[in-house]
């Protein structure tokens, strides 16, 4: 046996206090990545897909933005 070994990196992250918060980064990170994919195939431009999701281009920025974290599933929703 490794006596190096240790647990998961989610024990170690949930013993430090921070897994959901990692967590959350991970998802929204992930999520724009998708999101930008998406528009890059769809050949839409942010004004236009912030016009068809009715929102602002600042909005669609904000969602797009990889290190923007306060971002909420109600806006998401929205």
């Amino acid at each position: 046996m490794n006596q190096y070994s240790g647990g998961d990196f989610d024990d170690f992250l949930q013993a430090e206090g921070v897994l959901e918060e990692v967590t959350a980064r991970a998802h929204k990170r992930l999520l724009a990545l998708q999101l930008q994919d998406a528009l890059t195939a769809s050949q839409l431009s942010k004004t236009q897909l912030a016009a068809q999701l009715q929102t602002s281009r600042s909005q669609v920025d904000r969602l797009l933005d990889p290190d923007y974290t306060a971002l909420t599933l109600d806006s998401l929703e929205r």
